[in-house]
């Protein structure tokens, strides 16, 4: 039986975890074991660029930590080594950087599920939302359709301003053959 201290300890990580999980707006589960030293330390600085938090989870304590929430669905898929990326602005770039990693890695670097918006995501719908462009892009997108709409109101507005000037212009052109 561990002491109190450890247990003490224990519980808190535990917290600590359930609170990450809660405050993040998604997060990525993955089984880490295959990937060496050098590709670790290039997935973690990436990850750290993007805002994300990548932490090796002992499956026992994260387990507990979802138990009593909307993620405790993930329970199923925690065995063997695992690692846990949460990202608390961007919903899509914990999915986008793992998914490239495991799609490179051949088979041993793999993802197990995800959360986003208090829902579980199994694997195959991390790596659709690993698709989605980042805010930013998303962004732009919207952006994009909005001023395509409103040029074409404008080229409409101005084809019209032109088509009622037309007239005007052949009546006006006669008076002035006339006068002559």
């Amino acid at each position: 039986m561990p002491n109190e201290k450890v247990l003490l300890q224990k519980q808190q990580y535990v917290a600590e975890l359930k609170e990450k999980v809660n405050n993040s707006v998604a997060g990525v589960l993955v089984d880490y074991k295959g990937i060496n030293v050098a590709d670790d330390t290039k997935l973690r600085k990436e990850m750290r660029e993007a805002g994300v938090e990548y932490h090796v989870v002992k499956n026992t304590m994260l387990r507990l930590a979802l138990k009593d929430s909307a993620y405790e669905g993930m329970s199923s898929v925690l065995e063997n080594t695992t690692a846990l990326a949460v990202s608390e602005n961007d919903p899509v770039a914990a999915a986008r950087i793992l998914c490239k990693y495991a799609e490179g890695s051949k088979g041993a670097f793999s993802v197990k599920a995800g959360f986003c918006d208090g829902k579980v995501l199994s694997q195959a719908e991390v790596e659709e939302l690993a698709k989605l462009p980042n805010r930013e892009g998303l962004l732009s997108m919207l952006l994009s359709a909005l001023t395509g709409n409103l040029r074409g109101l404008a080229c409409a507005i101005n084809a019209i301003a032109e088509k009622m000037e037309a007239p005007a212009e052949e009546a006006a052109a006669p008076a002035e053959e006339a006068a002559e």
